[in-house]
């Protein structure tokens, strides 16, 4: 059986729920030999309560801030996320590329990580990428508020260089609505193209 991105589609943890209960109706009552691609980075926890399960990743070469696809896979669980880099891949200006990485620093850090495992609760995931689900939890967003006020912890770090165009605006928007962990390499391209297109906007404004 052959299965991919299910969940997407749908909001987040919706998503997630389905993806969850669709790998443990395969393992549990069809049996059958399944390879099962999922965005999903917080099922890779359920390998440690699913007999048979394996997780495998396709590795990505980094030097840098250069990266490279290696369609070759390998065993374990990806450690990373790429979403930024695809941005500068797709041609966001510096300064919006170096925003989305103070940006992606503070969610990182304030996060409370999320993985299916033990006991069926979330975990932070082993790889210590943290995910984004816990900060977007109603308590931790409610405690970030109540914070918000003279606590540089709490708040997301200012921004720094120029102002941004409205298609820059529009392209950095773009990419906030994008989880790192839900890009496969195929929609990381997409992404690019798309990315692309909405800059490539604003040069052609430019140049009439």
């Amino acid at each position: 059986m052959l299965l991919d991105e299910i969940g997407r589609g749908t909001s987040t943890f919706d998503g997630l729920a389905i993806a969850w209960a669709v790998t443990e109706d395969v393992a549990s009552r069809v049996g059958c030999r399944c390879l099962f691609a999922t965005h999903y980075h917080q099922l890779t926890g359920l390998e440690s309560e699913i007999d048979g399960m394996v997780n495998v990743h396709v590795q990505v070469a980094q030097k840098g801030d250069e990266l490279r696809f290696l369609y070759t896979v390998a065993d374990g669980p990806c450690d990373d996320s790429y979403g930024v880099q695809v941005a500068a891949l797709a041609g966001l200006p510096a300064h919006v590329v170096e925003r989305a990485r103070d940006l992606l620093l503070f969610l990182e850090q304030h996060a409370q990580g999320a993985r299916a495992g033990e006991e069926g609760t979330p975990l932070a995931r082993q790889t210590g990428q943290s995910s984004l689900f816990g900060w977007m939890l109603p308590e931790r967003a409610a405690a970030a508020a109540e914070g918000a006020e003279g606590d540089d912890e709490t708040s997301p770090p200012e921004p720094k260089g120029a102002r941004l165009e409205p298609t820059e605006a529009a392209a950095l928007a773009r990419l906030a609505e994008v989880d790192p962990d839900a890009l496969s390499p195929r929609e990381a391209m997409d992404l690019i193209y798309e990315l692309h297109g909405i800059l490539r906007g604003q040069h052609e404004w430019l140049e009439e």
